[in-house]
């Protein structure tokens, strides 16, 4: 029975190890395209081309720094 035991953990070790890369890399994913979707709407945010109130609007609810002030 012990036997069967330690072939049963070393098993499991090796998936583990191989799980946990695969795991890494889908996180890192993740965050790439998160930090991609919080570029597009920093760039958003701070496009005067768009509407003042829903910038500074969007800006708050993503905890992100608002708009400038535009030179008039």
């Amino acid at each position: 029975m012990a036997d069967t035991d330690q072939a049963y953990e070393a098993t499991l070790a090796g998936q583990l190890c191989t799980r946990h890369t695969a795991l890494l890399a889908t996180a890192e994913n993740d965050l790439a395209i998160l930090r991609a979707r919080i570029a597009l709407a920093v760039a958003f945010i701070h496009d005067p081309a768009h509407d003042r109130d829903a910038r500074t609007a969007l800006a708050q609810r993503l905890g992100l720094p608002e708009p400038r002030p535009e030179p008039r």
